[in-house]
């Protein structure tokens, strides 16, 4: 006879099964505790029996969790945690107080635009500079005292720094530019020789509002960085009507420009005349005028870091 009540009466039968497989779940204690903390009856839970054990399951890796490297969740940095939302239960990832941590010290990351940079000069910190070589000391100083000077007054010049190759140049420009973001100041870093390939690219082809969204970008930047000028191919076109543009914006807007090179002055100046036109000098000069406006000049020979 049971069994002829069950078949007529499907519903009954779903209902045991729920009710016993959520009985079965509260033998687990770590279980019970967790959906004790739910207000909600028995008869709702346990329709969520499965989703409440896989749920309870990430919340305990969450407790038991000591830095977010050893997140056993499926979704790094999540749970996967019950709410109750107008007597109904929902389901969804919910950040842990380590990724929020890291999220917050990371959030400085959205006001730099980089292009085409490494990930090393991308978390540049002025805490972790190398500090031993006394040869970096003039250039420490001065980045430092930017910073007081830039929360005080925008108007201020950038810095020309050249040096040897792997001397720690971008990143110590870099690191100082990560400061001012953390305080919601906004820059723009580029390594300049990949910048004009790319740039090169999107003004030939039929997406003229890319080519146009790339340069405004790093034109109108509050602070900006070229990095590594002097090491691309120089033509006509990226000289006269790319950087000397930029630079005469930023020189009549009073933008902190920065600029990285392996050259000096002069010898940027010479590097710059020539393209398949031929030695331009006048053109050069114009650049380098535009350059000694918009920074002042330092050299950096310092042990390379990058052995």
């Amino acid at each position: 006879m049971k069994k002829i009540n069950e078949h007529l009466n499907p519903k009954s039968n779903l209902n045991d099964i729920l009710d016993e497989a959520y009985q079965e779940a509260l033998q687990n204690e770590s279980f019970k505790n967790f959906v004790s903390k739910i207000k909600l009856p028995k008869e709702e839970l346990k329709k969520y029996t499965s989703l409440l054990e896989e749920s309870n399951k990430e919340y305990s890796n969450c407790q038991n969790c000591k830095n977010i490297l050893e997140c056993k969740n499926k979704l790094e940095g999540f749970a996967y945690l019950p709410k109750v939302n107008d007597k109904n239960l929902e389901f969804s990832y919910r950040a842990c107080k380590y990724k929020k941590k890291m999220d917050k010290e990371n959030k400085y990351h959205e006001n730099t635009f980089l292009y085409n940079i490494p990930e090393e000069i991308k978390n540049a910190s002025m805490v972790k500079i190398y500090k031993t070589d006394k040869a970096r000391y003039n250039t420490i100083i001065w980045l430092t005292e930017f910073i007081k000077k830039y929360k005080e007054n925008k108007k201020q010049k950038g810095l020309y720094l050249c040096g040897n190759f792997g001397s720690g140049k971008s990143y110590l420009i870099a690191a100082m530019l990560n400061e001012l973001a953390k305080d919601g100041v906004q820059s723009a870093i580029v390594f300049w020789p990949e910048y004009l390939n790319d740039l090169k690219s999107s003004f030939s082809s039929q997406i003229k509002t890319e080519f146009k969204t790339k340069y405004e970008k790093i034109k109108k930047a509050p602070l900006l960085l070229i990095d590594d000028i002097g090491a691309e191919s120089v033509t006509s076109w990226s000289r006269d009507e790319i950087l000397c543009p930029i630079l005469q914006y930023r020189m009549e807007e009073n933008l902190p420009t920065f600029f990285t090179s392996n050259l000096d002055l002069k010898a940027l100046e010479a590097h710059l005349s020539l393209t398949s036109k031929g030695d331009e000098i006048i053109k050069a000069g114009r650049i380098i005028s535009r350059i000694k406006q918009l920074s002042e000049y330092q050299e950096l020979i310092s042990k390379n870091l990058r052995k």
